[in-house]
């Protein structure tokens, strides 16, 4: 029996991933206008008028196969379930690329990436270049207006997998927003179960060798070759912005299998450990060994759940750290 649910689950995930390279299934319906384009997102509430019952924003980011729809409803589930979805606006945005374009005959209005480099913060293909994380910090900018959110006290930025790569990516990247503290308004990640880290240096837990896999510390993977995203910022100057975030590393405790399909195992990734467990555990030592003052982060483990986005957030572990109930 254990065998079939294996199997099936193996064939789910690669269906997925076929599925999303002949483009998404579902175009999140809501529309966010950008300096590049129009962003599709998926919202738990209207936002075009004021929301002052929302004290929490959660932006939730999706992994490689863009299904924006499913993360918001798993984060709709996860506030239900800690009765927190009242005072939360959940927010999924959806990063798009061609083949979306093309199955739904979407308009040249919106923005669209080439394959996966919205994870690395590249810019878009179309209609005009913006990086991903540029997106982000422009919901970020929305949410800090006080007529449109006057009783928001917190923006969580969380990703399972695909998109806590993002997440993790962007909390080292990502632009200093000082109205946010002016405000009130705390920013924390959340960071489950992705299949790497960016290092700060060549220093890895797997000894790697150099000749055999040239790229190990180039961006995504170490701070060489940054995108233009980065511009202006050196390597200690994003470390040190880096260490201060507040960040929680949620890792199921049972994401131990160094053959998941959906693992990445390119010789940059296998510097890093066997499998995500492992990685996410060396990545927060080597924080620590680089500063053993103390960070602002944690690690939690979520016991009995392996490689799913869902039953990560929704279990107690995933509730504390997205809600802090």
């Amino acid at each position: 029996m254990r065998r079939v649910l294996v199997l099936l689950t193996l064939w789910m995930i690669c269906a997925g991933a076929q599925a999303a390279e002949n483009g998404v299934k579902t175009i999140s319906p809501a529309r966010l206008n950008l300096k590049g384009g129009e962003l599709a997102i998926g919202l738990s509430q209207d936002w075009q008028q004021p929301l002052p019952e929302i004290q929490r924003a959660l932006i939730i980011v999706h992994g490689r196969l863009r299904n924006a729809q499913t993360y918001l409803h798993s984060a709709e589930q996860a506030a239900s379930q800690a009765g927190q979805s009242a005072a939360t606006l959940v927010i999924a945005p959806q990063f798009l690329n061609q083949s979306d374009i093309a199955r739904h005959q979407l308009p040249d209005s919106l923005l669209r990436w080439q394959g996966n480099d919205w994870m690395a913060g590249e810019p878009s293909s179309g209609p005009k270049p913006q990086s991903s994380y540029a997106v982000l910090d422009a919901l970020i900018t929305r949410l800090s207006d006080r007529q449109q959110f006057p009783s928001l006290t917190e923006i969580v930025i969380a990703g399972h997998s695909g998109g806590a790569q993002v997440v993790q990516r962007f909390a080292l990247l990502g632009q200093h927003h000082p109205g946010l503290e002016d405000d009130g308004i705390k920013l924390r990640y959340v960071i489950a179960n992705p299949s790497s880290y960016a290092y700060f240096d060549e220093q890895r837990p797997v000894k790697v060798d150099a000749s055999a896999c040239p790229g190990f510390n180039n961006w995504k993977y170490g701070l060489l070759k940054l995108p233009a995203y980065a511009a202006g910022q050196t390597a200690q100057q994003l470390e040190q912005s880096y260490v201060k975030r507040d960040i929680t590393y949620l890792l199921g405790k049972q994401d131990t299998d160094p053959h998941h399909p959906a693992l990445d195992t390119s010789c940059a990734a296998e510097a890093q450990g066997a499998y995500r467990l492992i990685r996410g555990h060396n990545y927060f030592d080597y924080l620590k060994q680089r500063h053993p003052q103390g960070l602002q982060q944690q690690l939690v483990e979520v016991p009995g759940v392996g490689h799913d986005g869902d039953k990560m957030f929704t279990s107690p572990e995933g509730q504390k750290a997205l809600f802090g109930q």
